[in-house]
């Protein structure tokens, strides 16, 4: 039997919708990827913590690990306390080092479980900051706490360091420093200001190219401390671009929540097959976890076919998440989560579930159903009657 329900369209006026309800692609068991592929996590807020949510964090523990074990469940390893986990909005440094060291104990439970943490200067304020020898102490501190705990590190991208660094040498001479002394090779992080608008002008430079020159120059002075490198500009030729002179060895990890599906396929260019294609470390696979695991299954075996036939239809669902402003994002994933049983509300740290409209959120409902994506249709659309119900639809 059909399920409908009302909601509204993008000019807010309310339409009838009735659900496709097509069960997800399931990964098939065993499958070894030939990706590695991280899920960039988010958290689960703690909705009954007697708290000022725009101050404080309050976090559901369980929730947050189960979160995570389900994850690597699917194969998926798991990018630790990155700006999916909203770091920098509404995760602070002491709460985002907890995180860390539960998700490391909680790896240690799950063979082969694969976990990156973000290590970066959200402790310091960046307008406190007066020079780039903070930064490199700001760094060193988060660095010395995680790689404490047995971590690997991806090395976040800093606002303070976009705020007091005068030219590329300054990045050139921070990431030095900090490559120097890792005690394993790491995960560098270069986030577009898309995502986050004090980044603007990050590796010195505002023009992306010559940008991209200061980012290489620098994983070609440590080629082995570099694991490989994450670019979240939303520029698909630009990722290739670079993926194509990284030395070898050094992998390109997509951050492009746009155009992830093609940009994991490849294009078979260069001599080493791990330029012609990028592995992937996305906000977006948490959203989509289980197409994204079986899509990656499928590419292991071969059919590169039924890689596209999963996980194309994703796509539209994710540009409409990370559409601008891009930064709330994470209101999408949250959503996502909750609609399919991971959660049992729709809060977030910070109140950060404000972030979108209802108009907003009634597309993204449409899109998770025609993706495939909703893993429990009676209870999403009992959940989405719910929020309906507190804007005032019927």
């Amino acid at each position: 039997m059909a399920i409908s329900l009302t909601l509204p369209n993008a000019s807010g006026k309310l339409e009838a919708y009735t659900l496709r309800g097509t069960a997800p692609a399931k990964p098939a068991r065993g499958v070894k990827f030939n990706r590695i592929a991280y899920s960039a996590a988010h958290v689960v807020a703690d909705p009954l913590a007697a708290i000022d949510p725009w101050l404080q964090c309050g976090v559901d523990w369980d929730a947050t690990i189960a979160y995570r074990q389900h994850l690597w469940s699917l194969g998926l390893g798991v990018a630790e306390a990155m700006d999916t986990a909203q770091r920098g909005m509404g995760m602070d440094w002491p709460t985002s080092l907890e995180l860390i060291r539960r998700s490391i104990d909680a790896s240690k439970d799950v063979p082969g479980a694969l976990l990156a943490s973000g290590c970066g200067t959200d402790h310091l304020a960046p307008e406190d900051v007066t020079s780039v020898d903070e930064v490199i102490a700001g760094y060193e501190e988060q660095m010395a706490a995680i790689e404490k705990l047995g971590g690997k590190l991806i090395v976040m991208a800093s606002r303070a360091l976009a705020r007091v660094a005068k030219s590329p040498a300054d990045y050139e001479r921070v990431y030095d420093r900090i490559l120097s002394q890792a005690q394993q090779p790491v995960v560098l992080h270069w986030l577009g200001d898309m995502f986050d608008p004090a980044l603007k002008g990050y590796w010195g430079n505002v023009d992306a190219d010559k940008a991209m020159d200061t980012a290489l120059a620098v994983i070609a002075a440590h080629p082995e401390k570099v694991d490989g490198i994450k670019i979240s500009l939303l520029d698909k030729d630009k990722e290739i671009a670079m993926r194509r002179r990284l030395p070898k060895g050094v992998r390109m990890y997509t951050g492009d929540d746009f155009n992830y599906a093609e940009l994991i396929a490849g294009d078979g260019h260069g001599p080493e097959i791990t330029h012609g294609q990028s592995d992937a470390l996305l906000g977006i696979f948490d959203a989509i976890a289980p197409a994204a695991a079986a899509a990656l299954g499928e590419l292991a075996q071969g059919n590169t076919q039924k890689f596209h036939d999963i996980l194309g239809p994703t796509v539209p669902l994710s540009r409409h998440i990370f559409a601008a402003p891009t930064r709330f994002y994470k209101t999408g994933v949250v959503f996502m989560a909750w609609l399919n049983g991971h959660q049992t509300h729709f809060s977030m740290v910070g109140g950060q579930q404000s972030t979108r409209s209802f108009p907003h959120l009634a597309e993204l409902f449409r899109l998770a159903d025609a993706a495939n994506l909703l893993e429990k249709p009676d209870l999403a659309v009992q959940r989405m009657k719910s929020l309906a119900a507190v804007h005032g639809v019927a």
